[in-house]
């Protein structure tokens, strides 16, 4: 299958389309920015004027939001829901503690130490009116939407272009990974920690594959390294057994809920990952590989 590629920067990491047919690749790639604009443009933590810091800023108040931003919201309760709050988008305070206030290339390198807050079950305290574009925020709480918003939006990228245009799509958004429309051979797919780096390739016909790590995105605080997946319980980096989780689901919005979450549970991910069918190569801090039933069993070759 030939397939022909655009690629460019988007939310501070690489944004990658490709597609079976090169004369849909100009509309496909403008629509695709333009789609990643408006998502910006509400739901970004770093820009006081998005839809989603309003609604942040208002806390404990229902404020309007428009339709795209509620169906991000509604896919970040249903991933918290679906992993009992290991993916919890009431983190924005404790992401602001941490240090990740602002676009990554912007953080501070060096910084205070860092204290544990109390963990909670915030989720369940959001309160999304969708019929009528209501949102309130828990009163305390900030929304951060970065462990949902950008699978959400490959797949609904992915689903769009393919409806629009009627070829096989990819689309990637660092890391997050869905496909849609006909691939004959499969899409070869590189699976590595960090952009590249070393990794085998795997065969993905169809749903998505997301990578969540713990390798990138890093500053220090109090001497400590800090990273961007938080653990809710205790508003801190997440320091488990494991730096860096892929997973294979039917779309990417369940697979990098399913990836977020074993880094965040740690011990207990592989069973988790096993009692839902989830398909996942798991990567230890001492570099042991480990994969679940069902991980895509045609690794074509390690990528050095």
């Amino acid at each position: 299958m030939t397939v022909h590629v655009y690629v460019t920067r988007a939310w501070s990491c690489t944004v990658r389309l490709a597609v079976t047919d090169p004369r849909v690749l100009p509309d496909a790639a403008a629509d695709l920015d333009a789609l990643l604009d408006r998502v910006d443009r509400l739901a970004s933590r770093f820009r006081a004027d998005s839809s989603l810091s309003i609604a942040n800023a208002r806390a404990g108040r229902p404020v309007p939001i428009p339709r795209l931003l509620a169906d991000l919201v509604k896919a970040a309760l249903d991933a918290a829901a679906y992993t009992d709050g290991a993916v919890d988008p009431t983190v924005g305070r404790a992401m602001r503690r941490i240090g990740y206030d602002r676009d990554i290339a912007a953080i501070r390198p060096n910084g205070p130490a860092i204290t544990p807050s109390a963990g909670g079950r915030g989720w369940t305290d959001v309160r999304l009116h969708r019929e009528s574009g209501l949102l309130t925020v828990p009163p305390g709480t900030e929304l951060d939407l970065g462990a949902t918003a950008k699978a959400y939006t490959a797949d609904h990228a992915a689903r769009t272009l393919y409806s629009r245009y009627g070829v096989g799509v990819l689309v990637e958004l660092g890391g997050d990974l869905a496909v849609a429309g006909p691939s004959p051979n499969g899409w070869p797919v590189h699976v590595a920690e960090r952009e590249g780096g070393p990794g085998p390739v795997v065969v993905l016909a169809h749903g998505g594959l997301t990578t969540s790590t713990t390798t990138v995105r890093r500053w220090r605080r109090g001497g400590r390294t800090a990273h961007h997946i938080v653990d809710p319980r205790t508003g801190l980096p997440v320091d488990g057994p494991w730096r860096t989780a892929s997973v294979y689901a039917p779309s990417a919005l369940a697979a990098n809920t399913a990836s977020t979450a074993a880094l965040v549970l740690g011990e207990s991910a592989v069973p988790w990952l096993t009692s839902r069918g989830l398909a996942a190569r798991l990567v230890g801090a001492d570099s042991t590989v480990y994969t679940t039933p069902g991980w895509p069993a045609v690794e074509q070759k390690a990528v050095a």
